[in-house]
């Protein structure tokens, strides 16, 4: 890697961090009443330098944006070609369901609709490349007697209960932690899917420190 590679690299991988502590005050927050002074607040950096990394709010909120795009197609383009494959796969899906309930909120995608249409219009049409390619894997697997005959639109439509599930109130309410919510969450979605001859594929020791993972992240978004 070239010096200017790695400079660029350097860069990059800085504004990630900077937008990654913009994001709990986005979700539960919104974007647009933000002005760059909150944003460097925020990002505990003074204004001069957020203005090296973002020349402006449309910028950094593309980034976003972009950020979600990318993360939802590294994800989505494989296929297993083995029956042990759809357990990583299953739990690559979960991972990934869990993180985007987290952050593309019904407020987020609305926002962003309103303000950056050519935005929204974007994540919207990665959003449902997603579904598609999420209900060919689960197609796949039933054909290949790995999965239970179940709906594809079901188990997307459930993934959207994971934001109410990940309001703090309800958590609260119900005395159920973060981790015992996507834990159950993650056992139930493995008992819908998989057959129950097919079940020993799934090693859930795999599943315990992404979900650890997750649970410190969503903790320190909601706390």
């Amino acid at each position: 890697m070239t010096h200017d590679n790695m400079t660029t690299e350097k860069f990059r991988q800085t504004q990630d961090k900077l937008i990654l502590k913009l994001m709990p005050t986005v979700r539960n927050g919104g974007f647009q009443t933000l002005r760059m002074d909150d944003i460097a607040k925020i990002m505990d950096i003074s204004r001069a330098t957020l203005y090296k990394y973002f020349p402006n709010k449309e910028d950094i909120f593309h980034k976003v944006t972009d950020g979600f795009v990318q993360y939802i197609k590294e994800m989505t383009t494989d296929l297993p070609n083995e029956k042990s494959m759809y357990a990583t796969k299953f739990q690559q899906v979960f991972e990934q369901s869990v993180s985007l309930a987290l952050f593309i909120t019904d407020d987020f995608l609305k926002e962003l609709q309103n303000t950056y249409p050519f935005m929204y219009e974007k994540l919207w049409e990665t959003i449902q490349f997603r579904e598609k390619q999420l209900l060919i894997f689960y197609n796949e697997g039933i054909h290949n007697g790995v999965f239970n005959e179940v709906n594809g639109r079901l188990l997307i439509l459930q993934d959207k209960m994971l934001y109410n599930m990940l309001d703090l109130k309800y958590l609260m309410k119900n005395h159920w932690t973060i981790e015992q919510v996507l834990l159950d969450f993650y056992k139930l979605r493995k008992i819908q899917l998989f057959k129950s001859e097919m079940l020993s594929i799934v090693d859930d020791s795999l599943i315990v420190p992404k979900i650890e993972y997750l649970t410190q992240k969503i903790s320190n978004i909601l706390l």
